[in-house]
């Protein structure tokens, strides 16, 4: 019985003393399988490799250890530090510069734990990285999405496993556009809606990327075509939707249209290195972000060489499609995670938000970037503030460094000044005592004054961020679900960089 087994096994018992009447069945599965009982779906108890340090019984990844030094309370000095759910669930945003460590020291150790609490029937977890970064083997998940590669053997549902079209309206418009500036989310969330809306009820599914296409680009063809099998459906929604369809057509080329934009952002998609991807007929195995119900181990492979403003787009969907479907889980007492191995030009204000009411929903998302540059400057004090943990890596510059230094605050210190002053005899035995000392040493007869008094200072300056943190070091402040704060600590990062 290994430590996988005990904890999902405690698990399970915890259900059964909340629901009784599950108690036969578990007593039945333990006695005719023992330690593979209540066994995860996909058979497995435990990760093919572990590159990190876990201990389940409190759900947590060993990070690495606390600096010696100065800048850390003599408390914590030498001690080890490790993340659970209760700090994970207020989310995480890492930033430091490539080579600094992010996806073998922070990412990678993360996803893991979370993927054996995933086995042990704790957590849902969706790992999103570049195609060939260090995020685990396939067989350490369930599903493996590899976007580009006809290899792959799921697909990506485009809709996120929304049924109501302005609900998909808004993920795609979000994705699409929500990083366009001069572009409104909402007007093109509608001019989405008034085209998904009909193809849905006119065909029972949503369109595929090259049909979207044509009906964003305002063809006659397309659009004729959508008329006649939305006449020839039949439903009670019929007729408004064949008033959205032509409100979509009188608006097309109007003033500022959000189609042009649309399409010419889902263009990214329709290539022929994506043939064959988010199809909506059926035909493939698509993963949906719905999936978060069930303990499920995901990795999203993107094709950031050659597709990288695809590869941006379809991290933003994900990050809103999974805002929304942590949101909206009938059942949370599984813990939700998201991580982005690389979040650049991924955050718009929307999914900010989203990411801020995660934690009530029993989930979080982990973001790292290479400077906060890569975030648009409206958004960088939003987004440390909508995230509970920072984490600042390594080499960062200075810039970077002021914004973390105001997220942390500042402190009350204690400051001793000491002032030598010239001691000056009235009598003339102590004058020529004080002479003749000076004359043997040089120096003439002073008195201290010490002077202590309490003052405020930024607990890490922009100055000590960029040139203080030594390689495979970072510095790292937590806040727990519950409001628990930990001021920022030098940390001492554990594994390869």
């Amino acid at each position: 019985m290994n430590d996988v087994d005990y904890a999902r096994i405690r698990r399970a018992w915890e259900s059964v003393r909340v629901d009784p009447a599950r108690r036969q069945a578990f007593a039945e599965s333990v006695r005719e399988k023992g330690a593979g009982a209540c066994v995860h779906p996909s058979g497995a108890r435990d990760l093919p490799v572990r590159a990190a340090r876990h201990d389940l019984l409190v759900r947590q990844v060993l990070l690495g250890t606390v600096e010696d030094g100065e800048r850390n309370p003599y408390a914590r000095r030498g001690t080890a530090l490790a993340l659970d759910p209760g700090v994970l669930g207020t989310s995480l945003l890492a930033v430091g510069p490539s080579g600094s460590g992010k996806t073998s020291r922070l990412v990678r150790p993360v996803v893991e734990s979370l993927a054996l609490q995933a086995l042990a029937g704790q957590v849902a977890v969706v790992a999103v990285g570049a195609a060939g970064a260090e995020l685990g083997p396939d067989a350490a998940y369930d599903v493996v999405v590899r976007v580009g590669d006809p290899g792959s053997l799921y697909d990506l549902d485009l809709y996120g496993g929304a049924a109501d079209p302005d609900e998909a309206a808004t993920l795609l418009a979000e994705a699409f556009v929500g990083d366009v500036p001069g572009v409104d989310v909402r007007r093109a969330a509608t001019a989405l809606a008034q085209l998904l809306g009909p193809f849905h009820v006119a065909h029972g599914r949503f369109p595929a990327v090259p049909e979207l296409r044509e009906l964003l680009d305002g063809l006659p063809p397309a659009l004729a075509a959508l008329r006649r099998a939305l006449e020839d459906a039949e439903g009670a929604g019929r007729p408004a939707m064949l008033r959205e369809l032509d409100a979509r057509s009188r608006q097309h080329g109007a003033h500022g249209d959000p189609g042009p934009a649309l399409a010419d952002r889902l263009a990214l998609l329709d290539r022929p290195a994506f043939a064959g991807f988010f199809d909506t007929g059926g035909q493939g195995r698509p993963f949906s972000m719905r999936a978060l119900e069930h303990p499920i181990r995901v990795r999203v492979d993107l094709p950031e060489r050659g597709h990288a403003d695809a590869s941006r787009m379809l991290s933003r969907l994900l990050l809103a499609q999974f805002n929304a479907a942590a949101a909206a889980r009938a059942d949370r007492s599984l813990f939700a995670f998201l991580a982005l191995d690389d979040a650049s030009h991924t955050l718009t204000p929307e999914t900010v938000r989203g990411v801020q009411r995660l934690r009530s929903a029993n989930a979080g998302v982990l973001l790292t970037l290479r400077t906060l540059d890569d975030v648009p400057e409206v958004l960088r004090t939003p987004l440390l503030g909508a995230v509970g943990c920072r984490m600042a890596f390594s080499g960062v510059t200075t810039w970077d460094g002021k914004r973390f230094a105001e997220a942390w605050g500042t402190e009350w210190v204690e400051t001793r000044d000491v002032t030598h002053r010239t001691v000056f005899a009235d009598q003339p035995l102590t004058r020529a005592i004080h002479a003749f000392r000076k004359l043997v040493t040089g120096k003439a007869v002073t008195t201290d004054a010490v002077t202590v008094r309490q003052v405020e200072r930024e607990r890490w300056s922009a100055s000590d961020l960029a040139h203080a943190v030594p390689p495979g070091c970072a510095v790292l402040s937590l806040t727990s679900v519950r409001g628990e704060r930990a001021a920022p600590l030098l940390l001492r990062l554990a594994g390869k960089g």
